[in-house]
């Protein structure tokens, strides 16, 4: 790792005394193609135009520099093309020294199968377009990105992995924040929420519902700093009572089960809990976002979807009311 780590460096040197002052017009670039805002071959053009043309060569090694870097961590296959057109298998990439030596060009050359109609390689997309985390290999790219634009030259594995470790936790208080807004909840040391979706519900027209509904015993989490023992013990007898009284101080019938979240239930989640989001620059960004994306069907979508419920129920023979 610390080979390929001084040969990302090597390549980011070199680009940049090539490029000179306009480095920071390359680092703007390189984001924009990492966002998809600008593709591939508008990047290779914005390169050239900075670089003179025999230092293009320096814009290839430094993107195989940072491919490779993430390769090591992926375990996926990939392949790199170059402006030259000459495509290098990324699994032969960490025995490379990025310089000129006799070499035969069909060694790397992957061998050829028909593909089958639909099964090409989908395009680099982002995590916005696929509903899923970023992988270690892509955070590492991004971070990679935004190290050079504020002048630093590695990022390491445990900066890495504290990022995984953050987008994790700032998702896991997002989607919580939501779900205390839809529905009941309990709290442990009046701090912790647990317990989402109970069906036992306090009665608020009863007076004692509160007081049973807070009387129940819960055990604490052990603290790191005292020995483990056994958990605090309650009698089959004394659990049974609490559960007893807690049913009978709760509602008659349960909730109405609620429709799958929206972007309204978001909307109103970051409004209520605004601590979820400190930072009042991505606060800003991601309200912006959610309230682009609102939506509601009008009455004359709702009577296309009632008709076009019926003409599938005709079919089916099943009655719609």
């Amino acid at each position: 790792m610390a080979a390929h780590a001084s040969e990302l460096e090597i390549a980011k040197k070199n680009l940049t005394d090539a490029i000179g002052d306009n480095v920071k017009h390359y680092w703007a670039n390189l984001k924009l193609w990492f966002k998809q805002k600008i593709s591939k071959e508008e990047f290779d053009i914005e390169a050239r135009r900075l670089l003179a043309q025999e230092n293009v060569h320096v814009h290839n090694d430094f993107l195989l520099a940072i491919l490779t870097r993430c390769q090591i961590i992926v375990s996926t296959p990939a392949a790199v093309c170059l402006n030259s057109g000459l495509t290098i298998s990324l699994g032969c990439l960490c025995v490379l020294q990025h310089r000129f030596q006799p070499q035969n060009p069909l060694s790397a050359a992957q061998p050829f199968s028909p593909r089958e109609g639909g099964s090409e390689e989908e395009e680099l997309r982002l995590s916005a377009h696929t509903l899923m985390l970023p992988t270690r290999g892509q955070l590492e790219a991004r971070m990679m990105v935004t190290a050079f634009e504020v002048g630093l030259d590695n990022v390491t594995e445990d900066a890495i992995s504290t990022m995984i470790y953050a987008v994790e936790h700032h998702l896991k208080d997002v989607l919580t924040a939501v779900i205390m807004r839809r529905k009941a909840y309990r709290l442990r040391d009046s701090r912790f929420p647990y317990a989402f979706g109970n069906d036992v519900t306090p009665q608020p027209y009863l007076k004692n519902s509160l007081a049973a509904y807070h009387s129940v015993a819960d055990c604490p989490p052990q603290s790191a700093s005292l020995p483990a023992g056994p958990p605090p013990q309650v009698s089959p007898d004394e659990a049974e009572q609490q559960a007893v009284h807690l049913l009978a101080c709760s509602a008659d019938s349960l909730p109405a089960p609620l429709p799958p979240i929206s972007m309204f239930d978001l909307l109103e989640a970051l409004q209520v809990h605004h601590g979820v989001m400190p930072s009042h620059t991505m606060y800003a960004l991601n309200m912006e976002r959610v309230l682009s994306r609102l939506w509601h069907p009008s009455h004359e979508e709702l009577e296309q979807d009632h008709v076009h419920r019926q003409r599938i129920a005709a079919k089916e023979g099943v009655l719609v009311s």
